[in-house]
């Protein structure tokens, strides 16, 4: 069984990933911590030293690794991974997907005290982030909306969360 979850950045991949591949007794991977272990530098360094092009490529190259390996697991992808390449086309067709779907508010209010640790955002300024989103939102939606399945994550708890996938696989 391969499980991916995918969404909006702050809408919980990774929390929810963790808890759920502990719970399913299967391995958790990051595909961020992934690559920046493959790459041995920190997203933000990649972003900076060497460009989102460089990084998506790279991203799309361990996607595809990782969805050929022979083992059960739960991956949380990059906000973006979706959007790039044929990288939704891989994961409809080799995994169960689920879109962790958060609204612009959660989004907001859980990434507004930490932009710094996030490339994307980190020079958008706290007063033009919600607008900032919302179009992001927008632009990803058609891609995160091809997963099999969406599970909202506004107003609930972690346990709800993984409650909720776990009823769905």
């Amino acid at each position: 069984m391969k499980i991916v979850l995918l969404g909006y950045m702050a809408s919980g991949k990774s929390a929810v990933g963790k808890m759920l591949a502990e719970r399913l007794k299967i391995q958790f991977i990051d595909l961020d911590n992934y690559i920046e272990e493959k790459e041995n530098l920190s997203i933000k360094n990649i972003f900076n030293f060497k460009g989102e092009i460089y990084f998506r490529r790279k991203e799309s190259e361990y996607l595809q690794e990782l969805i050929n390996l022979d083992s059960n697991y739960v991956i949380s992808l990059g906000g973006g991974t979706p959007c790039y390449g044929n990288n939704m086309e891989i994961i409809t067709s080799n995994s169960k997907s689920f879109y962790l779907s958060a609204s612009i508010n959660t989004i907001f209010n859980r990434i507004k005290t930490e932009t710094s640790q996030r490339p994307l955002v980190s020079t958008i300024g706290i007063d033009n982030l919600q607008e900032y989103i919302g179009k992001h939102l927008f632009e990803r939606s058609a891609f995160y909306n091809k997963a099999a399945e969406t599970v909202s994550v506004n107003d609930k708890s972690l346990i709800e969360i993984v409650n909720e996938l776990e009823s769905l696989l």
